[in-house]
């Protein structure tokens, strides 16, 4: 039997531990779930068993309970975010705030390995019906739930995953149908654009104009420096992004981070409409006539050529409260000018940035524009995006034919 270890003072040292002579620091030597071996020290020998008896819990309650099943679903949520490397960061940020605000503190207690199909269409329809989420938030706690189900698969601790399926189901039992984004109607853009021409609009007159002459993603317009424009040749280079994102850091706390376009194809370049060009000229002199110029600087970045009142970047977000507004201003009057004049209102429905960018496409569509210039032109990663644009622009313009072929030439 071999002979017992002590230290200094006659006490016995227990297997993984040991005192270091050159400054009797006390160590215990342990190996982390992944197999590596890890240290922690500690001045005396009680101070170090206690940090040995948390190294255990949390080894207990951690890898242990996962074999065994004994994991909750919050454990193994939490674990596979953390092997997530390749995800950008706006994306982990919404992964993570949809997964803390919707699940954490209730379906996420549950043990992973007990969690079966009904339960999680369940869950799903009372966030429905008890906190009147929509089908496409749903989608998203599907989007966080569904991989980290799958990783408890893969590493033999469930046999299936519950939520395999559960969508469909879901949408069958509420009758819900898909919805797709609609573009604007020309009669509907033209009002739109037309409205910002007012007085009381023309502040935020460019950057729509932007957004709906280049077809841009609002984070990839408000990231624009001054050197992505060139003027001359009238091309808008597309090379980053900015995004508003709440960090786990801080409670409440929110910053902006600069990423590369969220594809490869996402950096592009998209020549200048006429009407865009102008927008980059009135922005320019509204801030030398108001004395407004960027100030603010993220990532190593700054000179960005929109900015808010106090000199800063423009939130994302901030632009669809500013839709929201003007498009509820605009319907209010042209309800008025309507009945005034005995007419039909020609009234905007509730849309966001995102439309415009949808709307510039379907133009594009509509102008029979090669498929692969268009996906250029967007920065679409898969041109099955731009195809499924395309077939419903198409389907539109040829019953718009057989309409205008029944009341232009009688066949018959």
């Amino acid at each position: 039997m071999p002979k017992a270890r002590r230290d200094n003072k006659g006490r016995t040292l227990r297997k993984g531990e040991s005192r270091r002579k050159s400054d009797g620091l006390y160590i215990y030597t342990y190996m982390d779930p992944t197999g590596k071996r890890k240290y922690v020290y500690a001045s005396d020998l009680t101070k170090l068993r206690e940090k040995e008896e948390e190294i255990k819990r949390d080894q207990l309650d951690g890898i242990g309970a996962y074999i065994d099943g004994r994991a909750t679903v919050n454990f193994v949520f939490d674990r596979y975010i953390k092997t997530k490397r390749d995800l950008r960061e706006s994306t982990r940020s919404n992964y993570l705030y949809t997964y803390d605000h919707y699940v954490r503190s209730g379906f996420g207690k549950k043990l992973i390995a007990k969690v079966k199909y009904s339960e999680v269409l369940y869950f799903y329809q009372t966030l429905m019906d008890e906190r009147g989420l929509s089908v496409s938030t749903i989608e998203s706690i599907q989007t966080v739930l569904f991989p980290t189900f799958e990783m408890a698969v893969r590493d033999d601790i469930i046999r299936k995953n519950p939520c395999a399926k559960v969508m469909g189901e879901l949408k069958r039992n509420t009758d819900i149908k898909p919805t797709k984004r609609k573009a604007l109607q020309r009669d509907q853009q033209k009002a739109f654009v037309d409205f910002l021409g007012k007085p009381e609009q023309l502040i935020w007159r460019p950057i729509f104009t932007v957004l709906l002459g280049t077809g841009c993603r609002v984070g990839e317009a408000v990231c624009l420096q001054w050197d992505d424009v060139d003027m001359e040749k009238r091309v808008v280079y597309i090379n980053h992004t900015l995004s508003y994102i709440s960090r786990r850091t801080g409670k409440n706390k929110c910053e902006y981070i600069v990423t590369p376009p969220k594809t490869a194809m996402g950096k592009r370049s998209i020549p200048m409409l006429e009407a865009v060009y102008q927008a980059f000229l009135e922005e320019k002199a509204n801030q030398e006539a108001l004395g407004r110029h960027c100030e603010q600087a993220v990532d190593g970045l700054d000179d960005f050529i929109f900015c808010n009142r106090f000199n800063n970047v423009v939130n994302p977000s901030s632009l669809n409260d500013a839709l929201r507004r003007i498009i509820s201003d605009y319907n209010y009057k042209e309800e008025v000018a309507a009945k005034r004049e005995h007419r039909e209102a020609v009234k905007l429905p509730g849309f966001s940035c995102h439309h415009l960018r949808h709307t510039f496409c379907t133009r594009l569509c509509e102008k029979g524009t090669n498929i692969k210039a268009i996906q250029a032109i967007m920065g679409h990663a898969d041109i099955e995006t731009t195809m499924n644009i395309y077939a419903d622009v198409t389907e539109e313009m040829k019953e718009q034919a057989i309409s205008d072929l029944s009341n232009e030439f009688d066949m018959f």
